[in-house]
């Protein structure tokens, strides 16, 4: 059996790592469009800052001691399932018994001119490199990044510790589909003290300059030069070499609980695919390197005639690099537990009587307890009043035990 994987990311690497665990006999090929060994985007920052490659979190070697026929430099132009077929961008054709799409996704913002070079896209190692020359040769010196969600302030943060005057402007207020209000103005605040601008309701129209972009023309008729422009209002899954093929996509590809596509023979996963949340069923794109390494397990052991279905994928995103600890898990949506003190600032959102979603700044302990609940579907009515208390989670195991054994039996 021929398997060809389409992406090195996280999820790709899931998919091999799994096959050959379990079995060392099908052929597999690798593809990626970057000239790089398979490496981890969400440590691309920590790379930047401290020149440490933390970023090939496998070792370089990794897909060769597994027995993968790798081809870095390797783009694709598109696919052809009735024939059971890629297209590379070389014009060559390879055949695939099976196929797995795990191309990733990129950032970008809807505005015109996002493609122009000039236009960096953070989630590439490519662009990194670009970049890092550009600052240690003195190039780089201004950046005005589009938008203020976890990856826009994330690089927010990056380009100002290199020592680049940033300018990021925010149509409402940070992070406005991941954060409730208050938690935002804490970020927002980081962020100014770091010496980011932040601009609000400041709404792009496009970015400006031919061939290269160079700078970002505002609604208002202001105009923005800068020697760094980043479209980062979300990401945008990677499905251009996927037009014609007749693989059901929407924003990303379509796929079902064993994350096969419509098509026989054909996977889909990480930033890639529209999967089921865990908790809410709602389907959409998860990008978390958690999601994408959990479902390359499941697609490796379907591979392999399992038949397993995947649970569902988590939304969650964490601030690593602010100066404070901030997690974001699951809704804000029902009802709000609160407690503030000091930097600390806690909120749980209960539906229902169980957890849909929490929001922790400062100490973000509990974490894991109260994701574990969440996903578990636990109703915490019995114990609500020490959801909030600090150090939750230590020495209530048997509470949360009991609890959970009441939903199962149904006696609760």
């Amino acid at each position: 059996m021929k398997i060809v994987i389409v992406g090195a990311g996280p999820a790709g690497v899931s998919v091999a790592e799994t096959l050959r665990q379990y079995d060392d006999r099908p052929e597999i090929v690798m593809l990626s469009r970057e000239p790089f060994p398979p490496y981890s985007p969400p440590a691309l920052m920590e790379y930047c800052l401290t020149g440490q490659e933390v970023h090939f979190w496998k070792g370089k070697d990794f897909l060769q001691r597994l027995g993968v026929d790798y081809r870095p430099g390797t783009g694709v132009e598109s696919v052809s399932p009735q024939q059971h077929k890629v297209r590379l961008a070389d014009g060559q054709e390879l055949p695939y018994d099976q196929l797995v799409l795990a191309a990733g996704s990129r950032v970008y913002a809807p505005v015109a001119g996002g493609d122009k070079p000039g236009v960096y896209d953070f989630k590439s190692l490519t662009a990194a490199e670009e970049l890092l020359a550009e600052v240690r040769q003195g190039q780089a010196r201004s950046a005005v990044i589009i938008g203020a969600g976890f990856i826009g302030v994330e690089v927010g943060l990056l380009l100002a510790d290199l020592g680049i005057e940033v300018t990021q402007l925010v149509r409402s207020r940070v992070m406005r589909t991941t954060l409730d209000p208050e938690t935002s103005e804490i970020v927002l605040q980081a962020m100014q003290e770091r010496g980011i601008q932040v601009r609000r309701d400041a709404e792009a129209r496009a970015f400006a300059g031919e061939p290269r972009a160079e700078a970002v023309e505002l609604s208002s008729g202001d105009r923005l030069a800068a020697d760094i422009l980043v479209g980062a209002t979300g990401l945008k899954p990677n499905t251009q070499f996927l037009e014609g093929s007749g693989i059901e996509t929407r924003w990303g590809v379509v796929v079902d609980d064993h994350l096969r596509t419509n098509l026989p023979d054909v996977y889909a996963l990480g930033d890639l695919a529209e999967t089921a949340n865990r908790v809410t069923g709602e389907r959409d794109v998860y990008p978390n390197f958690p999601n994408a390494v959990a479902q390359g397990t499941v697609v490796g052991c379907n591979l392999l005639g399992w038949n397993l279905p995947y649970e569902g994928a988590d939304r969650m995103n964490s601030l690593k690099h602010l100066g404070i600890n901030v997690v974001a898990v699951g809704q804000t949506e029902g009802e709000e537990l609160r407690l503030r003190y000091g930097n600390v600032l806690r909120k749980l959102y209960l539906r229902e009587g169980r957890i849909n979603g929490f929001r922790l700044v400062g100490d973000t302990s509990g974490a894991g307890i109260y994701r574990t609940l969440m996903n578990r579907k636990v109703n915490v009515e019995a114990f609500r009043d020490r959801l909030m208390e600090p150090g939750f989670g230590m020495g209530w195991f048997e509470d949360i035990a009991a609890a959970a054994a009441l939903e199962a039996t149904g006696s609760g």
